[in-house]
Formats: structure tokens, C-alpha cells, sequence
């Protein structure tokens, strides 16, 4: 019997919800992570078998430890809720812009990983899979690269934070690595999502999706404290 569970934030729509679908696929239980409990049962029911339900805003530690007593074991961790506030560069975006952004894409990552470790623990092939970015990359910033072209310093909140969540990935990968863990990010590309307004104009969700899958069933000897494109090539910090 398949008894694997995962869990995917912000999984009511865009990447998340093609991450839901292809884990489900795979035999997972997966809890559909969603601060809006009627967008979350929609996307259940339009994942389907396999697909719970789970209130989960990653920025309310109440609702995010009321989550966890639900789940008694889990097996995968997709870090994907996020947000971009703006395309705004340093100079022009307001504290408190980058303040939004790291609540969700840094602070809310570790605090439900920080919650949902004694069930990830339980596992015996526990997998995290951070949703990151390619502009989160600063060699890929400041170099030429396959997924956007660099040198420019817009979306400074947004691209700061999923650099600072490439951070926590290292660190995470190192402190439970004794524990069989294997912790990576996540490029996924432009996709056509809502995340910014530049995003609409990006390829498929459902193909950054099979990154995250892949990192979520790597091997026992597979790497850990990586940076993957979705397509699996290694993208450098």
C-alpha cells in the first residue's frame, strides 16, 4: 500500500496546483495548501483522488501550527506559496514592499518548515523542495544565462527574498542531512502565472511543475542543498 503524503503551499492555483496534480498522480495523499478554503476545495476537487484539503497561510503562525496538528506524517514539503509585490528596483521599492515579500517567500518558508518537521521526520525519505527563481541567482544576475537576461535590478523585493530562501536551503540541507532529508530549490522559469504582471506572458506551469516533482522523488543518493532548473540542470547561487 502507497501511504506517501505531501504537502504543497499556495497549491490552489499556478505551479502549486500542477505540483498538487503530479504528486497525486504519483499515489501521494496531498494536502492542497490554501489560505482560501473554498479556492482550496476547487482545486481539490479539480486535482481530484489523492487531493485533501488544508487551510494553510504561511504568514499566520496560529493557522500554520493548526495545520500541522492535522498531519501526522509527511513525506514530501513543496515551499511554494509566494508573492512579487512589484517589478520596482531598490531605490524605488518602499520598506515595507520588502517586508511583504520576505514574510511570505522567506519567514512563512521557515515557519512551516519549522512546523511540519516532527511530521517530515516520520518519514523515512523525507524530501523539501523550496520554490525559488532564476533571478535569485546572483552569478545568473549579473551573467548571461538561459532564462532571463541580467544586469537589471528590478524586482528588487521579490528576487532579494527568493535569494535569501536559496540561503535557508543550504542551511536546512546542512543540518538535516543526518536525518536522510534531501532539501533543494527550485528554478522554475517565467510561467503564466499571476505572480507578476510580467509573468502571463510565460510558458506553462505544468512544466516548471516536473522540477519540483523530480526533487521530490530523488533517490536516497540523489544531492541535497541544491539549485535546479526546472528542467534539472544545476543553477548557480
Amino acid at each position: 500500500m502507497n501511504d506517501r503524503t505531501a504537502l504543497v503551499t499556495g497549491a490552489n492555483k499556478g505551479i502549486g496546483k500542477d505540483i498538487a496534480r503530479l504528486l497525486a498522480a504519483e499515489g501521494f495523499a496531498v494536502y492542497v495548501g490554501s489560505r482560501d478554503p473554498g479556492r482550496g476545495q476547487r482545486a481539490v476537487e479539480e486535482i481530484g483522488a489523492g487531493a485533501r484539503p488544508l487551510v494553510l497561510d504561511v504568514t499566520d503562525p496560529d493557522g500554520i501550527a493548526q495545520a500541522a496538528a492535522q498531519v501526522d506524517r509527511l513525506d514530501v514539503l513543496v515551499n511554494n506559496a509566494g508573492i512579487a509585490p512589484s517589478l520596482a528596483p531598490p531605490a524605488e521599492t518602499p520598506v515595507e514592499e520588502y517586508r511583504r515579500a520576505y514574510e511570505t517567500n522567506v519567514f512563512g518558508v521557515v515557519a512551516v518548515t519549522n512546523a511540519f518537521l516532527p511530521a517530515l521526520r516520520r518519514s523515512p525519505h523525507p524530501r523539501i523542495v523550496n520554490v525559488s527563481s532564476g533571478t535569485g541567482s546572483l552569478t545568473w544576475s549579473t551573467h548571461p544565462n538561459p532564462q532571463f537576461t541580467p544586469g537589471s535590478g528590478g524586482a528588487a523585493a521579490y528576487r532579494s527574498s527568493k535569494a535569501a530562501l536559496n540561503a535557508l536551503t543550504v542551511f536546512y540541507a546542512q543540518t538535516l542531512d543526518k536525518d536522510s532529508f534531501k532539501v533543494n530549490s527550485l528554478a522554475p522559469g517565467l510561467r503564466a502565472t499571476d505572480l507578476n504582471a510580467r509573468a502571463a506572458a510565460g510558458g506553462d506551469p505544468a512544466e516548471a511543475a516536473q522540477g519540483a516533482l523530480r526533487l521530490a522523488l530523488l533517490p536516497d543518493d540523489g544531492p541535497t542543498g541544491g539549485f535546479f532548473s526546472w528542467d534539472g540542470t544545476p543553477v548557480p547561487w
